[in-house]
This record gives structure tokens, C-alpha cells and sequence, in this order.
């Protein structure tokens, strides 16, 4: 490995204001990217509720529960790893769609090139940062899924205040299935593959990057499948706490991404002032992320204990929801604000994941046994 020229490179004695220099660095080098891409994300799943509010229902006669598969299906299309170009690209292509059967069969291709955000962020995440650092830098890259929102609500008033050829539906594909693709030439282009390649670090820096990941006993990257790891994964019995912790954490992302702005629309506001409302929620879990990570840090061992704190809003929230009268509009508002919490939650739930499973080999540290 060129990297490590001598066993004595192998042990090298770091500044701590060098390390913190340069985990500020690639702070800068990996999370705008991530953030930004995250949200894109977000505002994609919610593209299909402000189509709803927007005319896409009528316009294309969706009947009965013919909307609520076409959410669905979004998420019926993850078994495959597309490009964030190509997930732009199926977006806009909704925008042409004249019937259930087309839009039906975009929506599950871009579930299918969305599939690799969750699982890549957490295999980056894991590449650049120690088990410690993980859940505030999971926590950071997620709170753009608050971001999402309220920026979602934001050009979802722009774009339903355009006067234009196409009903409103239609530009909201166009626009933001744009955006996305854009940002996916971007990503392709400037986030670095890993810390052994990446051109913005010095060789000394790659070493240094790859050094403070030793304790993690995860390796850097490792792209052969192996087959009794597989076997190893699928005996241990935290795969399934860490499936069953995914279902359940997600279960509100499905209903409320989808059916948000139908549910505040129903409180009685006008179209445009329901993408509005969304941009507080937004703001909110935002505020909820970055306050139980940080609480997380502070408070060692108790990632499960913030799991299950965060998530009670939700389910207080969601009991409120049904329960509060009709015609309490503002209290069935803040019901409906108390259920974002739950991302919070999710966010240690996939730090618990990356801080249990090792996800590379043994890369590095066979390299170093080699030097010693």
C-alpha cells in the first residue's frame, strides 16, 4: 500500500490541532455533499403529496386507493442501486405521465435508484469517521432531511404560483427531477471514494485519515463479497433488531411524506398556504435531530434511551391527530408537527447500526500487520 512506506508511518505520532484540521476538512470535503443530497431525497418523496394538492389526482383520474399504491410503489422498488442522475431523470419523466400505469412504473424505477441513499451515506459515513463521531455526523447529514421539508414547502408555493402551459404537478416533476440530476453530476464528480483516494487530502493526510479509523475495526474499503461474512451477517440476531428497528422507525415516513400536505390541506387551508405550512415542520426536525444527537454525544451509552424519548412525541402526536375534533384546526396542526420527532430517532438507529456491524474488511489493518 503506497500510503505506508515504513512501519514507522504506521504509528506516527498526529498533532491533535493537525487532526482536528483535518477532520474540519473532510468535514467540508463529504457532508455538504451528503446534506444537500439528502434533501433532494426528501423533497422527492414529497414531490408525489404537493402533486396531490396541485391537481394530479384529477388530472389523472386517480381513483379510490390508486394514489396510495402509487406512494407505495416508491418504496416497493428498492432492490436495486441507481445513480442520483438517473433517479432525476425518472422524476422529471413523471411530468410526462397520462395515466395510473405509466406514473406507477417511473415511480417504482425511482424507488429503485433512491434504494442507495440510506445504505451508501452509512457506508461513507463509516469510511470517514470513528464510531464516536458517527451519530453527530449522521445527525448533521440528516438534519437536511428537515431542511428538505421546509425547502420543499418553499418552491412548492413558487412552483404552484407559476402561471403557466402545464398544470402545476407537471413543473414540480420538471423543476426538481432537474435539481437532482444536476446534483447527482455533481456528487459524481467531486465526492471522494474513499480516504486512500481522495486528491483534496496530502498523502500524510490519507495516512492520517485512515490511522484514526483503527479503533473503528471496520476497515476502509473492501469491494470483494465474502461469502461466510454474508453467512455471518444473516446468524447474527442484531440484523433482525436492526430490520425490525428500520420497519418500524419508517413506518410514519411512508404516510406522512406522502399524505402530509393532503392531511394539513384537510384542516382547511388553501393549496399554497399548505406548502407553507410544511416549512416550520420542516425547521422543527431539524431543531429535533441536531438536539438528540448532540444530547447523544454528551451522554455516553444511551443511544437506545434517545431512541425511545424521540420517539414518544410521534406517538402522542399521531394519537392526537385522531382523536382532536375537526374543528380544532390549530391543535390538529400542532398534532401533525409533533410527529417529526421520529427522524431523530432514526438517525441513532442507523448510528447503531454502523457503530455494531463491521460494513468493510479488514483492509487496513492487514496492511498493517504487513508493515509491522
Amino acid at each position: 500500500m503506497a500510503l505506508f512506506d515504513t512501519p514507522d508511518q504506521v504509528n506516527e505520532v498526529v498533532d491533535p490541532k493537525e487532526r482536528r484540521r483535518l477532520e474540519r476538512k473532510i468535514d467540508f470535503m463529504i457532508l455538504p455533499y451528503l446534506a444537500v443530497c439528502y434533501a433532494f431525497f426528501y423533497i422527492d418523496k414529497t414531490t408525489l403529496s404537493y402533486a396531490a394538492i396541485f391537481g394530479i389526482r384529477e388530472d389523472l383520474s386517480l381513483a379510490g386507493t390508486e394514489y396510495n399504491w402509487l406512494s407505495s410503489i416508491f418504496y416497493f422498488g428498492k432492490y436495486l442501486g441507481f445513480n442520483i442522475f438517473m433517479w432525476g431523470f425518472f422524476l422529471m419523466l413523471q411530468a410526462a405521465c397520462s395515466n395510473l400505469r405509466t406514473l406507477a412504473t417511473l415511480r417504482a424505477l425511482g424507488g429503485a435508484a433512491e434504494a442507495c441513499s440510506d445504505p451508501s451515506f452509512m457506508l461513507i459515513t463509516s469510511m470517514w469517521y470513528s464510531r464516536k463521531q458517527q451519530p453527530v455526523r449522521i445527525g448533521i447529514w440528516y438534519t437536511a432531511n428537515g431542511l428538505g421539508i421546509a425547502g420543499g414547502g418553499l418552491l412548492g408555493y413558487s412552483i404552484g404560483s407559476i402561471k403557466g402551459s402545464l398544470p402545476s404537478w407537471k413543473y414540480e416533476f420538471l423543476i426538481i427531477g432537474a435539481l437532482c440530476s444536476v446534483w447527482g453530476v455533481v456528487m459524481f464528480i467531486m465526492l471522494p471514494d474513499s480516504p486512500v483516494t481522495a486528491k483534496l487530502l496530502t498523502v500524510k493526510q490519507q495516512r492520517m485519515a485512515i490511522e484514526r479509523l483503527r479503533e473503528n475495526q471496520t476497515g476502509v474499503e473492501n469491494k470483494h463479497l465474502k461469502g461466510y461474512q454474508v453467512k455471518e451477517a444473516f446468524m447474527d440476531y442484531k440484523l433482525y433488531i436492526f430490520f425490525i428497528l428500520g420497519v418500524v422507525g419508517n413506518i410514519p415516513n411512508g404516510g406522512i411524506s406522502n399524505f402530509g400536505t393532503i392531511i394539513i390541506k384537510g384542516f382547511g387551508f388553501s393549496t399554497l398556504v399548505t406548502t407553507l405550512m410544511q416549512v416550520p415542520y420542516g425547521i422543527f426536525i431539524s431543531i429535533s435531530i441536531l438536539v438528540c444527537v448532540f444530547l447523544n454525544d454528551r451522554f455516553k451509552n444511551r443511544r437506545c434511551l434517545f431512541i425511545i424519548i424521540f420517539l414518544i412525541p410521534n406517538i402522542c402526536g399521531s394519537f392526537s391527530l385522531r382523536f382532536t375534533p375537526i374543528d380544532q384546526k390549530v391543535g390538529r396542526l400542532i398534532s401533525y408537527y409533533l410527529t417529526g420527532p421520529y427522524n431523530a430517532a432514526f438517525v441513532l438507529i442507523l448510528s447503531l447500526q454502523t457503530a455494531n456491524t463491521a460494513v468493510f474488511d479488514i483492509y487496513v489493518e492487514q496492511t498493517f500487520k504487513s508493515l509491522a
